[in-house]
């Protein structure tokens, strides 16, 4: 086995599904935040590695010759730490990460660098609608400060002491007309999500638009990206064909 894609998003999915159809002997790695992953056309491993070393120790076990990270594009920590040792160990690394979101006629974005950040955009007394994930939970205490905040989740999620945040189960994709229906039913002022870019996620956006209600979009983080003298190596890609394209030039020795 001589590639390891880092999962856990829709590109990760359809590139492993293009993989198993080009032959190409690889395994997918999700984090296993999600109790109920998909279901891959590739092997699975679910964990962690177990930090620097764990991960720098699994690739030689495995005998990892190339990494596609097609991870979340906040899942800022792996990235951060496949792109630097794949570099140190001469392992061929590609980021696959889609496009962000950019603001179009009618929308009322308000770009923000984190959650710390919110409490000073969004006034007290709103209603607030978050899809940020679970893991967010732990940053919302300055904003949960005189506001109710709803928090989409896929599974059950335990708030803790933060009485204002209501949970909202739900596991995409929306449509518009739910998200819509959703939006109006709990009488949201505000809209929190995180640039993932996508169309699995858009809808929710189209909605706040056609509704007029303010969005705050926190940025993506700054990932650096190893631009290695190869040329290749080390690169970012958009989308699943030039992720594939690239994978079957290294695992088939072409060029």
């Amino acid at each position: 086995m001589s590639l390891l894609l880092l999962g856990g998003t829709a590109e990760a999915r359809a590139l492993a599904r293009e993989l198993a159809r080009a032959g190409i002997e690889a395994e997918v790695s999700l984090a296993g935040v999600t109790r109920a992953p998909a279901v891959m056309d590739l092997p699975v491993r679910i964990g962690g590695f177990g930090g620097d070393a764990g991960f720098a120790a699994y690739l030689a076990a495995q005998g990892i010759s190339g990494v596609i990270d097609a991870t979340h594009p906040f899942a800022e920590v792996m990235s951060e730490r496949a792109a630097r040792i794949c570099s140190a160990r001469g392992v061929d690394y590609l980021r696959l990460e889609r496009a962000a979101w950019e603001a179009g006629p009618g929308d009322l974005w308000h770009a923000v660098a984190g959650f710390g950040d919110l409490a000073g955009l969004i006034p007290k007394g709103a209603r607030v609608f978050l899809a940020t994930g679970r893991q967010s939970l732990p940053l919302l205490g300055d904003l949960a400060a005189g506001r109710h905040l709803y928090l989409r989740q896929i599974e059950p999620a335990k708030v803790g002491a933060l009485d204002e945040v209501e949970i909202v189960l739900g596991r995409g994709p929306f449509s518009i007309e739910e998200e819509v229906a959703l939006l109006r039913k709990l009488r949201v002022d505000w809209l929190v999500v995180k640039n993932a870019g996508g169309a699995g996620g858009r809808a929710k956006l189209e909605a706040a638009r056609m509704i007029g209600l303010p969005v705050a979009l926190i940025e993506r983080p700054f990932v650096a990206m190893i631009a290695r003298p190869a040329g290749r190596d080390g690169a970012l890609v958009r989308d699943v064909e030039a992720a594939l394209d690239w994978a079957l030039v290294r695992m088939r020795g072409g060029e």
